[in-house]
């Protein structure tokens, strides 16, 4: 059993940043990929970034690339997601998940374990 837990959402305004973090527990989690998800209001879930275990691959979203960055500290048992430039398109709750593979996948299906997701709103 693994229990995801984000922090670091809030009000930002275009062109800002934040850094979101997500600690796991659970004895495996330095195997397992770890993602970062997000779902605004009507719309579905989607990625937005995916690390493997050691962090020597990364995923991006096409939106993200260049803006967003993904890293793991496995000794903390933590993920975070680096946000800058931040847009008013970004808006949305983002959620860390987790799936009992060492493949990253982009389908949030495929995803075992999830927070309950952190509020990201920025402002234009």
């Amino acid at each position: 059993q693994v229990q995801l837990a984000e922090s670091g959402g809030g009000l930002v305004q275009a062109g800002g940043s934040l850094r979101l973090s997500c600690a796991a527990s659970g004895r495996t989690f330095s195997t397992y990929v770890m993602g970062w998800f997000r779902q605004a209001p009507g719309k579905e879930r989607e990625i937005v970034a995916a690390i493997n275990w050691s962090g020597g691959t990364t995923y991006y979203a096409d939106s993200v690339k260049g803006r967003f960055a993904i890293s793991r500290d496995n000794a903390k048992n933590t993920v975070y997601l680096q946000m800058n430039s931040l847009e008013p398109e970004d808006t949305a709750v983002y959620y860390c998940a987790t799936r009992r593979s060492g493949v990253i996948n982009s389908t949030p299906e495929r995803y075992d374990y999830w927070g309950r997701g952190t509020q990201v709103t920025v402002s234009s």
